[in-house]
């Protein structure tokens, strides 16, 4: 836009989002710019520099007549952005010195996609870190819980704590669906109940949590969200922790048919950040796909996806 000038300056681009959705209602475009620099991890609050909002001039005194009723109808006079997260940080237990590393970590790489400015930066790499965080808090769990107890025993049940479901269980807990930052095709197609979504926003709220207040503060979050899940699966013993393509073949065999197949049908992703996708086939018909950060996690997903579609299929 010719002869732009700008009428807003912030450190949030959550706020900055809220205040170019005022404007659009109103009938005026505007553009963002940003001194928020590509790095992997997010710099604090402060030291984030400004996302400036600008609109053609024509329309500046109409924005900033626009944004200051807003304000005036605020309490404080000011445009309340992180009070949407204060819930939020109840439900965690922590309050976050940093509100950005927050705001960062739910945000989905289509909300990424769909800013101009370039400003924003997608959760992708907190995922990363916050994977790291939580298999070496649930190793070192399991680890002094269970001492006697063999490397396979444990390599269950770590794989029933931290796959897709039981962290998309426990997102679903937080409510971080309602809390997710998404463009706008991911928001109708859905995206706020996608369990691979879900668990990826809840290992980059770890990784969250582990930069904003350290190791302890992860550690305490985790142990006090999976306990009731260990627990259960403690109650049920070693039969109660077997492995999903384990209990498919399982139930293969006791209903007359043969072993399972497992193919990657595809791959995506940067090598960091790569997902398969895994295809399971039983008498050369593929019953189930799911993805997963690695084959052997995908394998477990159409392991479980294809024994609840074939235990729900009508006998005969």
């Amino acid at each position: 836009m010719a002869g732009l000038e700008i009428i807003f300056r912030t450190h949030s681009d959550i706020e900055a989002s809220i205040v170019r959705g005022l404007l659009e209602s109103h009938g005026i475009q505007s553009l963002t710019s940003s001194d928020v620099p590509h790095s992997v991890f997010p710099l604090a609050i402060d030291g984030l520099g400004e996302v400036r909002i600008a609109v053609r001039g024509s329309d500046a005194q109409d924005a900033s007549r626009i944004i200051a009723a807003h304000q005036a109808a605020v309490s404080g006079g000011q445009v309340p952005l992180h009070l949407e997260f204060a819930d939020l940080e109840r439900r965690i237990g922590h309050w976050f010195r940093d509100r950005g590393l927050l705001e960062h970590a739910l945000t989905h790489r289509s909300r990424a996609h769909e800013d101009a400015s370039g400003g924003v930066i997608d959760n992708e790499s907190l995922e990363f870190l916050g994977d790291s965080v939580l298999g070496l808090v649930v190793a070192d769990l399991l680890f002094r819980e269970f001492p006697r107890h063999d490397e396979g025993y444990k390599s269950k049940l770590k794989s029933a704590l931290v796959s897709t479901s039981t962290l998309a269980a426990l997102a679903e807990q937080l409510d971080l669906g309602a809390h997710l930052l998404l463009g706008r095709g991911e928001d109708r197609s859905g995206g706020r109940t996608k369990l691979a979504l879900l668990a990826d926003t809840y290992e980059a709220v770890i990784a969250a949590l582990y930069l904003d207040g350290g190791l302890d503060v992860a550690r305490a979050f985790l142990e006090r969200e999976i306990r009731p899940k260990l627990d259960e699966l403690r109650a049920r013993g070693a039969s109660g922790v077997r492995d999903h393509k384990s209990a498919l073949q399982e139930w293969l065999q006791a209903h007359g048919h043969g072993l399972p197949d497992y193919e990657v049908v595809g791959e995506a992703g940067p090598d960091h950040e790569k997902r398969f996708e895994v295809g399971v086939r039983v008498g050369g018909e593929t019953v189930a796909q799911a993805s997963g950060r690695s084959k052997k996690a995908a394998e477990q997903a159409a392991a479980q996806s294809a024994l609840a579609r074939l235990r729900d299929a009508p006998s005969g």
